[in-house]
């Protein structure tokens, strides 16, 4: 083991312990303290490498369990949530779209229109998930459309797991379903579940948010974002191919050999319909998202689509539940005991008298660095959207424009993190992703985002503000 892994590891352990032995500070518990050195230096240690995620999830947990920071009970709750289940089971759905075919069979389609150059299959993940966005509330159950959609297009491309060659394309694709996530869910009212929730939160202050003045509000900002950051990751991860002009005439021909839809692929396809069909009313229909997702799982396995010998495989899905499981826990944790609501308190109190534009930007860069303790986009605003909102009104922030920048935070902020959103953790898993590059492109993308959400957006919500 090299000297600069110790150096790191030591590192961290110093900076939970300096956290740990500082004084309290008062309006919170020593318990919400204690809790918050563990998650600090538990994210710091997979930031800098020092740790697997999994292994400093582990132990982060097992620290505040043992140290009596937290109770076991709530520590390993996070294993029966609904969503990190949803996650697990939708990972499988997944893999049985590439086992029966469709996948290559859809990989090539969208090549063949497409695929004349690496950075247009990018742009395609990003036109395919805005259009389906709005009939999706659940981001996390659209990661299970758009995964098997961009692991195709990766295996079509030839950028195979586990192979070198072409590693770089391969990840490209893959965040590219992360990016898009975060700003599809922005674009559109219905397109995440925590949207709604903030529109009823920000009507206490007055603010009355449709489902057009949303789309009228995001529109600008958000699509200027989607046209500008799959352009900005190519540039940044440099792929190892960039021009395919012989590709769509190669992905037709491949078409045209595989003839019609198999058995299996037939299987896939009607269940595949069915089940987004569900997910996509799942509000009106009161039908639960995991549910469906398992309901799918056994069709598949029950025909013989998947097999066990084909879940046997999927090794990543289980390190995946395990650590999500486990930050998770910590995350509702701090939040349960406290913790983000005194340091939304502390920064209000830091800002009196400054002005109104300056106080608006401090707002929401505040509440975008602030995502990197959690792992839930709706815990996160449940627990510092009305806070803020609230200093902003007090500030004399206009509340439009405060309101809805604070909303497309809560979705553009998800790819800051590979646990930023459940809807990473399909790409995350997919092993054409380091735990590095997660942190390194979640930063770049998140800063990309903010910059054109505060440089195009604040001009567009205030004009947008007067005609509303």
């Amino acid at each position: 083991m090299n000297r600069g892994l110790w150096i790191s590891r030591g590192g961290c352990l110093l900076l939970a312990a300096a956290i740990w032995a500082w004084p309290v500070p008062d309006g919170l518990t020593p318990a919400a303290w204690h809790l918050f050195a563990i998650f600090a230096a538990t994210i710091a240690s997979v930031v800098v490498g020092a740790l697997p995620i999994l292994a400093a999830s582990i132990l982060g947990a097992s620290i505040a369990v043992l140290a009596g920071v937290i109770p076991a009970a709530d520590a390993w709750a996070g294993f029966a949530n609904g969503t990190i289940l949803l996650i697990v089971t939708a990972f499988l759905v997944a893999r049985a779209v590439v086992t029966s075919g469709l996948g290559e069979r859809i990989g090539h389609f969208v090549v063949s229109r497409f695929g004349r150059s690496t950075l247009g299959l990018g742009y395609s993940l990003f036109l395919v998930d805005a259009v389906i966005a709005p009939a999706f509330p659940s981001n996390t159950a659209r990661s299970g459309v758009l995964y098997p959609l961009a692991a195709s297009l990766a295996e079509t491309a030839g950028a195979k797991r586990g192979d070198p060659s072409r590693a770089r394309q391969g990840a490209f694709l893959m965040f590219a379903g992360i990016a898009s996530l975060s700003l599809s869910s922005a674009l559109w009212l219905t397109a995440m579940a925590a949207n709604p929730l903030g529109t009823e939160i920000a009507r206490a202050q007055g603010l009355h948010i449709g489902f057009g003045t949303w789309l009228i509000a995001s529109s600008v900002p958000t699509l200027a974002a989607m046209a500008l950051l799959p352009f900005v990751l190519y540039k940044l991860m440099k792929p190892e191919v960039t021009a395919t002009p012989e590709a769509p005439a190669a992905a037709r021909a491949a078409l045209k050999a595989l003839g019609p839809l198999t058995r299996p692929e037939w299987i896939v396809t009607v269940t595949f319909v069915v089940m987004v069909g569900l997910w996509g009313s799942a509000s009106i229909l009161d039908v639960d998202a995991t549910a469906v997702a398992f309901l799918g799982l056994a069709v598949f396995m029950v025909t013989g689509v998947l097999t066990s010998a084909d879940i046997a495989k999927e090794g990543d899905v289980l390190a995946t539940y395990i650590w999500f499981a486990l930050l998770f826990t910590l995350s509702t944790q701090l939040n349960d005991l406290g913790f983000m609501g005194f340091v939304g308190q502390r920064l209000a109190a830091a800002m009196l008298g400054v002005t109104p534009l300056l106080a608006a930007l401090v707002l929401v860069i505040a509440y975008v660095l602030l995502h990197y303790l959690f792992v839930s986009q709706t815990a996160h605003l449940l627990a510092l959207f009305a806070v803020f909102l609230d200093v902003g009104a007090k500030l004399g922030v206009p509340l439009f424009p405060l309101a809805f920048l604070l909303l497309f935070a809560t979705n553009f902020f998800s790819a800051i993190t590979p646990q930023g959103s459940s809807a990473n953790l399909l790409f995350a898993a997919s092993g054409y992703l380091s735990q590095r590059d997660l942190y390194r492109l979640g930063a770049v993308t998140t800063a990309v985002n903010l910059a054109v959400y505060l440089v195009i957006g604040i001009p567009w919500l205030v004009l947008v503000g007067r005609w509303v």
